[in-house]
């Protein structure tokens, strides 16, 4: 995306202080949303156009992407991603703030990246004061994040790391571990026993092929 001029409100906003929102945000976003509908409403099959729609609406992309439809975003401009993204459909990234994704990172259908989040207490969290905050989310390498998994806001996912289906992520992950649940946990850590136990399996005879 062309470079944003952010309005004040957008300024506390990526510096993760609260803040409203205001008309030149919605606008940035209606902006986002026409982009967004161009993206989903492009044949599958024309992935010249669809990858030109993706470099022009997030802040970066790496190379050999693959997105697929229906895909969702506030701004756009605040994801950055490496090479060999991978994303299934029905996929929300609110990028309020800023959404860092890894190289060799595959998000499974249904998965939730939410940098926003509103006030607890109800008094502020309702109108006049309206107040919300975004803090980044990081994804580091060779992440694996299940369907329907959900990563909350200011969370950091280490490199090589698995979270389960259905899993709603809170706090960070560290490198190298199965995590799952909600709220999720580290379950195990990764190490060679997968491999091994993967190279036994009938259908990895495949791989030599």
């Amino acid at each position: 995306m062309e470079k944003v001029v952010w309005p004040e409100a957008g300024k506390r906003m990526l510096a993760g202080k609260v803040f409203r929102q205001t008309d030149e945000l919605l606008e940035i976003r209606l902006q986002t949303r026409r982009e967004v509908k161009s993206f989903n409403d492009t044949d599958s099959a024309d992935l010249k156009s669809r990858e030109q729609i993706i470099r022009h609406l997030f802040g970066s992309i790496g190379k050999d992407f693959y997105i697929d439809s229906p895909f969702h975003c506030d701004y756009g401009v605040n994801i950055k991603a490496g090479d060999n993204l991978k994303v299934n459909m029905g996929c929300t990234f609110l990028d309020s703030n800023v959404i860092n994704i890894g190289n060799d990172v595959l998000i499974a259908p249904n998965v939730g990246l939410y940098t926003a989040g509103h006030i607890v207490d109800p008094e502020l969290r309702k109108k006049p004061s309206a107040l919300q905050y975004a803090l980044p989310i990081n994804i580091g390498n060779n992440v694996w994040i299940g369907a329907q998994s959900i990563v909350l806001p200011g969370v950091t996912v280490g490199d090589n790391t698995i979270i389960g289906a259905g899993s709603v992520v809170t706090r960070d992950l560290p490198a190298n571990v199965v995590a799952v649940g909600n709220p999720c946990h580290v379950l195990r850590k990764v190490n060679g026993r997968d491999k091994r136990e993967f190279l036994g399996r009938p259908f990895s005879a495949a791989m030599d092929d």
